[in-house]
């Protein structure tokens, strides 16, 4: 049964107090990797909070960084064993974003940027499931559809009346104009975007072709941050085999600088309502020439 304890907020925070001991002992991950007769990227990812820390992991690090006080030594193994809880998104199985899906359900805010897509988390359900067919063309029907129940269940967390995500998204013009299944399934969406976009936790901009050139070129992004201070902000990049995290401040400035910009250069809040409600509509004549029978 998944616990409400979130795993992956827990190896985080196990692996940054890691990080503080090993620097309060003056030594480098190398050289703790050497008395472990380990590797030293195993020392990186247990501190980065990318790798499942075992309580003997614990045991072994106090061991090395010569911590005597029992407290500590107790607290830091109940973190691990914590960490080894599950999450309620590993009842769907092996997800391949599972970090980014536990640190979300932890944020306290996310700022995203999209360039082809509706973002996962502002997607109606016959959306996600016709991007989830076209963007993963050996899927079987039943990985599609544990994907989609994946994508809903995470968007609890905007819908949450006592603690919702705030969400600000920009989304390039071209994420409205690209068909995913058809006329139909986009008229909804577009709807459903506006819809949301009245809440007043969400904000949606459009980013529209004629700003031309502009700093999310290179891609999409993500920027998560956290009620508890020590939780450092992170900028998510995904890959098609791995993703990214970023948390050193420089590299989460540079990419906060960055959707400063695209901000500035969006339609405003109403702009973009009234954007996307045109957009609607052409989709709506889209689906009249195709014919009385499509369905969302």
């Amino acid at each position: 049964m998944a616990s409400s304890v979130n795993p992956t907020v827990r190896r985080r925070r196990l692996g940054q107090e890691l990080r503080k001991l090993r620097e309060l002992k003056g030594m480098t991950a190398e050289e703790v990797a050497e008395r472990l007769l380990v590797s030293q990227s195993k020392i990186s990812r247990l501190e980065n909070g990318r790798r499942s820390i075992s309580q003997r992991d614990v045991r072994d690090l106090c061991g090395v960084y010569g911590v005597e006080d029992h407290r500590i030594v107790d607290s830091l193994m109940q973190m691990a064993k914590e960490s080894r809880q599950q999450g309620w998104w590993h009842a769907f199985g092996d997800i391949p974003y599972s970090v980014y899906i536990g640190l979300e359900t932890d944020a306290a805010s996310l700022r995203v940027y999209e360039a082809s897509l509706v973002p996962g988390l502002l997607q109606t359900p016959n959306y996600a499931n016709a991007v989830t067919e076209g963007s993963w063309p050996e899927a079987t029907a039943a990985d599609v559809e544990r994907r989609v129940q994946v994508r809903m269940r995470r968007q609890e967390r905007i819908t949450d009346p006592e603690n919702p995500l705030r969400l600000w998204a920009v989304i390039d013009e071209s994420a409205l104009r690209r068909i995913v299944g058809n006329s139909a399934i986009m008229r909804e969406q577009m709807e459903h975007l506006v819809e949301f976009s009245l809440q007043p936790h969400i904000t949606v901009q459009v980013l529209p072709y004629a700003v031309g050139a502009h700093p999310g070129m290179y891609g999409k992004f993500s920027i998560l941050e956290f009620h508890d201070p020590q939780d450092a902000s992170t900028v998510y990049l995904e890959g098609i085999t791995s993703d990214l995290y970023l948390e050193k401040p420089n590299d989460v400035q540079a990419y906060s600088v960055m959707y400063e910009h695209l901000r500035m250069q969006a339609l405003n809040a109403e702009d973009s309502r009234r954007f996307i409600l045109q957009v609607a509509e052409d989709w709506a004549e889209d689906g009249r020439k195709e014919g009385p029978n499509q369905q969302p």
